[in-house]
């Protein structure tokens, strides 16, 4: 049976937590509605209890949309709580999103609590939480470092609680798609309503797996998936959506998903998303980055102007980008040369090639790209030397 993905984007909680970044109200409520046209069905908006600037943002973002559920993130503390209430009261649709973290090392160095008193801690705030929202998000923080006995305690203790929403955190990107498989397992056989709640996966990139943890998990039960676009975030970044997207729609004889996502999108957003954030998205980015459909290997560019499913496995309009591009460079081969001098106006075949493809390699060989005005440069010259 088709299996239906949730997109839960924080590129406006967690994506703001990378240095350097900073959105103004006026760009979060932009960057949200941008969102809620991609198709995204929560937004994780920021954390109201942090700051009246988050507050506000919160507040700005909830009066802003109409289909996507907003949310703000809270520790389990009933004034975060508070906060979160307050600051989505007005939101058409709203969701609240409680943690606490809740693996050894979180517990002792940074909580200084007992198992005993996170579990009083989670029962305690998520009940309260509870009284006031429909959907209650619970995450037990750094949940891929937390012994297996105790995370599902934890979260059996949640839902009990009325969480709605089970979010599995990897914190600090240490799992991989292997483990996280194994986790999944586990969970389902040792919390007894895995199926009567949402399980999310919020994947952290620091061992460059987040997109590939989150793919596992969608194949282990998961249905929904947290993450920011472009990737952006703490440390190295979270699990970038776009490529999660892609993947889901390239891949779908294997996945077999549907979502609300509108992949024609994606290039604006994530251009929008890079231009708000100061952030140059790298060229060789999966999805959205420059270089992402950009063919320089002769053998690549023979492929692709005799079939671009050769070497294009989605294509740049699936996802709004510009179109396909072969730029000449000393790898192109004479195949790509001849197309590009035709569509110069010249008209060139395969013998008159033999005199033009030593020249552009020789200027191939001293420079990484062959413009057009270096080409017109090689027919002058070839023409005057005939």
């Amino acid at each position: 049976m088709t299996k239906q993905i949730q997109f839960f984007d924080t590129t406006l909680r967690d994506g703001e937590q990378t240095i350097g970044v900073n959105f103004s109200i006026e760009q979060k409520v932009a960057i949200a509605k941008r969102l809620e046209a991609w198709g995204i069905d929560v937004i994780e908006a920021g954390f109201p209890a942090a700051s009246q600037g988050d507050f506000d943002a919160v507040s700005a973002v909830a009066n802003a949309l109409t289909t996507t559920r907003v949310t703000g993130l809270a520790r389990a503390k009933k004034s975060d709580i508070d906060a979160c209430v307050a600051s989505t009261s007005q939101a058409k649709h709203n969701q609240i999103h409680v943690f606490i973290a809740t693996s050894p090392v979180h517990r002792e160095s940074k909580l200084h609590m007992t198992k005993e008193q996170v579990i009083d801690s989670i029962y305690e705030n998520v009940s309260y939480a509870h009284q006031f929202f429909d959907i209650v998000e619970f995450s037990p923080e750094d949940a891929t470092r937390t012994e297996y006995d105790f995370l599902c305690e934890a979260i059996n203790t949640a839902i009990d609680a009325g969480a709605t929403v089970i979010n599995i955190p990897d914190t600090v990107g240490y799992t991989n798609p292997v483990e996280f498989t194994k986790l999944f397992e586990y969970m389902q056989v040792h919390i007894p309503n895995f199926n009567d709640v949402t399980f999310s996966v919020h994947c952290h990139d620091d061992l460059g797996m987040a997109v590939a943890n989150s793919l596992a998990a969608i194949e282990a039960g998961a249905t929904r998936i947290e993450g920011t676009i472009n990737g952006i975030g703490e440390r190295a970044g979270n699990a970038a959506l776009e490529e999660v997207a892609a993947a889901l729609m390239v891949r779908h004889d294997f996945y077999d998903t549907t979502d609300n996502i509108n992949l024609k999108k994606t290039k604006e957003t994530s251009d929008m998303i890079s231009s708000y954030a100061k952030m140059a998205v790298p060229r060789n980015k999966a999805v959205v980055g420059d270089n992402a459909f950009a063919h320089e290997s002769g053998i690549h560019q023979d492929g692709m102007l005799k079939n671009p499913n050769t070497y294009e496995i989605l294509t740049p309009e699936s996802v709004g980008a510009k179109g396909t591009s072969l730029p000449l460079g000393k790898l192109s081969g004479s195949h790509a040369v001849m197309v590009k001098l035709n569509e110069m106006g010249y008209h060139v075949d395969k013998a008159q090639m033999k005199h033009i493809f030593p020249a552009f390699k020789a200027i191939a060989d001293e420079q990484p790209i062959v413009h057009e005005a270096d080409l017109h440069k090689i027919m002058k010259n070839v023409s005057e030397v005939a």
